[in-house]
């Protein structure tokens, strides 16, 4: 992680690294949103960009809201969308696709995760909102 953002801004790889992404998702993504701010300079064949600015973009349109969830209690589907802005059915295809956790209690009518399950599967997603 960088501590300390160069005094000239910080590139995109530098970004990258201080928020624990890949530098595909800042260059294809990220940088290409709308309201991703304008570089402020070049240093080598990199632009660089002020941190302050891009942390505004990022907390506004990148980072995912901690959900609070109780640890040890059993949620549906259906009340984790409720709860995280998922849906039921993003749920259902990530677990078929091997990209959700596996439910914590299978017995009675829906699949079900204890909140400690769900808060680390969200952890994990990234937080993509348009506009």
């Amino acid at each position: 992680m960088v501590a300390n953002p160069p005094a000239d801004g910080e590139t995109l790889r530098e970004i990258a690294t201080r928020y624990g992404r890949a530098y595909n998702t800042l260059s294809a993504q990220w940088s290409r949103h709308e309201a991703w701010p304008a570089p402020t300079g070049k240093r080598g064949r990199a632009y660089v960009y002020n941190p302050a600015e891009v942390d505004a973009v990022v907390q506004e349109h990148f980072v995912r809201e901690n959900t609070a969830l109780q640890p040890r209690r059993l949620y549906t589907a259906r009340e984790i969308a409720d709860l995280a802005g998922i849906s039921a059915a993003t749920i259902r295809a990530d677990l078929s696709k091997g990209r959700w956790p596996a439910p914590d209690d299978t017995e009675g009518p829906a699949n079900r995760w204890t909140g400690k399950t769900v808060t680390a599967a969200l952890k994990g997603r990234r937080g993509y909102r348009r506009g």
